[in-house]
């Protein structure tokens, strides 16, 4: 037996684990309940589901940049008695003994661990909800060995419960050494006056990554638990022990032993947008580049349909057979102008290069420039102008992709578009299923719908664009909302149950668009028929976008009337003009910021904060919140308009070649202040992609 225990012990020491840093209950980064100090992998989204008696906690976390977690909580309290606390009724969903709680958190790696300094975070917790989670940390871990990791912090609001003493900033102002934390019925209010002050107390913890798999937790919380002691469980203890067990590379099951009373359990599923499950992808291989001297040789031939065809016809057969369609091809001298219909990739820096090595197949020897411009909606992106000589030469060199970028010239597309005989008119349809979801409305964390959709567009002529798409439900329970709107504004957006209830089938956008280039930084839009859901009407655009700049201007005007709830082609009463002007800059690595001011839908006036993740491979994860003129306490729940915005390419979940997203919005609550009508294709989503910054930073697709 002891040689046995000695031949494990070897091998685990051989085998060597490394700490993997893991969720807490309320879905951040850290022990059971107690934060950690380090951050979680970049870009990485975590949803963790908690448990144990009379608490359940969902949580979407997101490692927003390397340094900075944000996380968005929705919490269910059973038998809080109002006795034990503040009256939560109504402000939070209640419903009889049912507390529904919503809460967000943030926490930043001040330094990350060194060989002799551990890492140190700060963190905000509940800094925008009712109020029950609310606490401030700074928090230290330090990795002792490849296995043991421990970690020690001090902690404000809710994690002064325990073994409270004087808050040592009060040395700094006397402001420090009190506090008033209270709890709000409605949310949304920011207490910044609050932040660490009060009584501070001290927390801790150790982690021991047993294998691969298994870890081992057991901390010291200074959470007193005094909301829920003794309704929602019975708090003994400070101590917390907790197994966890790692199932797969992306999911995660704990169990744990809580304040000497309780068992809980967790689950964690994670994602990272860097790392899509197929990761060569399924989608049709590039074309070679087919050499001048090859095509002299008749190798060209694998690219030749017809020695009868004319060029263009040729080139937008190949094209098409990689995805894209041939909107206009010019040759003049030695210069070729390929424009571009992109249908199938999201990074326009692929379409480009495979667009390119496409050509060297079709265009004749002695067409030594490719100028390509991709085109959307009818109007024209930027120029990427390419010397033919550089993708014969760079195909299949180690730095390609950066050295073909060095070399390529992106501009204005300057010159008119000729579209080839028989681009327009153009029609496509699809028929396939959708998903529909909804994610934490106040009385459900997670409704659903799925069905068949049949959607069509069609082109008569360049720049204008009819579309539109039909949906039926087959299963779902997104109807079974029977929350009344109390709102005192108008219904603009809290009745959005009704729709759902009646709307079936539903006639979901039908909408006939203008697009044109009045300058040449300019670009115009003129939307009129049902935008979405439950608006239809006109609207009009103009954006500023220089195709070199990050930065980007537009104004919108819109006069809308509201949908029946049956989401067919009558009309409600209630009508608007609303309009905006918005501020677009791009930071570069995929970090995007708006600004929209102007008037919304209830009548209201403000402006609309917004900031966005957008990685190579097309994901996107943002946050946005709306100001008003709206007094908080008229705006009702939430105290004002915010939420989380996510967009998953359907490429990244299947391999294939497709510019399809799913695109989803998680609001804590839907409110009328603040609400925008939705309209597709706007003017700075519609070019962005095509312009020099963005083709920049995807440009290493440009030989996938």
């Amino acid at each position: 037996m002891t040689t046995g225990i000695a031949f494990l012990l070897c091998g685990s020491a051989l085998a060597e684990p490394q700490i993997q840093s893991g969720y807490t209950t309320y879905g951040t980064p850290g022990l059971i309940e107690m934060p950690t100090a380090h951050a979680m992998p970049d870009g990485e989204l975590a949803y963790t589901f908690s448990y144990s008696r009379n608490t359940k906690r969902n949580t979407l976390t997101f490692q927003m940049a390397p340094r900075l977690t944000g996380s968005f909580r929705y919490a269910l309290l059973n038998d809080m008695d109002p006795s034990s606390g503040p009256n939560l009724n109504g402000g939070i969903g209640a419903s009889g003994s049912f507390r529904f709680d919503r809460s967000f958190s943030l926490q930043y790696l001040i330094s990350e661990e060194t060989e002799r300094w551990p890492a140190v975070s700060v963190g905000l917790n509940d800094f925008l909800g009712t109020g029950i989670y609310r606490s401030e940390h700074v928090v230290a871990s330090k990795t002792l060995t490849p296995q043991l990791r421990v970690t020690g912090g001090i902690g404000w609001g809710r994690l002064a419960g325990v073994g409270a003493f004087d808050n040592p900033l009060g040395v700094v102002a006397d402001r420090f050494k009190t506090r008033e934390d209270r709890v709000s019925n409605q949310g949304g209010q920011l207490e910044a006056s609050e932040i660490f002050r009060g009584d501070a107390a001290f927390f801790g913890g150790v982690e021991f990554q047993a294998t691969e798999k298994l870890k081992f937790s057991a901390e010291f919380s200074s959470d007193r638990y005094e909301l829920e002691d003794g309704a929602t469980f019975d708090y003994e203890n400070p101590f917390n022990f907790g197994v966890s067990y790692q199932v797969r590379k992306n999911i995660n099951l704990k169990a744990h032993y809580l304040y000497g009373s309780e068992v809980g359990v967790q689950l964690t599923y994670a994602v990272n947008p860097k790392n899509p499950p197929n990761y060569s992808g399924l989608e049709k291989a590039p074309p070679p580049v087919v050499r001048r001297s090859a095509a002299a040789l008749g190798w060209e031939e694998t690219y030749r349909i017809s020695a009868q065809n004319s060029t263009e016809r040729r080139a937008d057969q190949v094209l098409k057979q990689y995805g894209m369609g041939l909107h206009g091809l010019t040759i003049t001298g030695a210069t070729a102008r390929i424009e571009i219909d992109n249908r199938s990739y999201l990074s326009q820096a692929q379409a480009v290069g495979r667009a390119a090595r496409a050509m060297t197949g079709v265009l004749p020897a002695q067409v030594e420039t490719f100028e390509v411009v991709p085109i959307k909606n009818g109007i024209a992106g930027a120029e990427v102008t390419l010397r033919r000589r550089d993708l014969e030469t760079l195909e299949f060199e180690l730095d390609g992709a950066w050295d073909s970028y060095a070399r390529a010239r992106i501009e204005s597309a300057t010159d008119p578009l000729n579209p080839v005989p028989g681009r327009y008119p153009y029609f496509d349809y699809d028929i396939g299923p959708y998903f529909a979801t909804s994610f934490f409305d106040p009385d459900n964390p997670f409704r659903a719908d799925a069905g068949i959709e049949l959607s069509a567009r069609f082109e008569p002529v360049q720049g204008v664009v009819l579309q539109g798409a039909v949906r039926k439900k087959l299963v779902g329970n997104l109807d079974e909302s029977t929350r009344d709107s109390t709102s005192v504004l108008p219904h603009v957006r809290s009745d959005f149950n009704l729709y759902e209830k009646h709307g079936d089938p539903a006639l979901k956008h039908l909408t006939g668009g203008y697009y044109f280039k009045p300058g040449e930084d300019l670009y115009g839009r003129v939307t009129a028929g049902y935008f979405e859901t439950q608006y239809g009407g006109i609207s009009t655009e103009l954006l500023w976008k220089p195709v070199d700049s990050r930065l980007a201007a537009g104004v919108e005007v819109n006069y809308v009337r509201q949908r029946a709830f049956d989401q067919g082609f009558e009309f409600r009463d209630y009508e608007i003009a609303t309009g905006h002007a918005s501020l677009y800059y791009d930071f570069g690595n995929g970090y995007e910021a708006q600004i929209d001011a102007g008037r919304y839908l209830a009548g209201d006036w403000g402006a609309t904060f917004a900031l966005d993740r957008t990685f190579k491979n097309g994901w996107s994860v943002g946050a946005f919140a709306t100001l008003t003129d709206v007094p908080f306490d008229e705006f009702g729940e939430g105290s004002f308009d915010k939420g989380i915005r996510i967009e998953i390419p359907i490429g990244w979940v299947n391999g294939q070649a497709t510019r399809e997203t799913y695109t989803n919005v998680i609001r804590p609550v839907t409110r009328d202040g603040g609400a925008r009508v939705n309209i597709n294709d706007r003017l700075y989503e519609t070019v962005r992609d095509t312009h020099q910054p963005a083709l920049a930073d995807t440009w290493g697709r440009f030989w996938r």
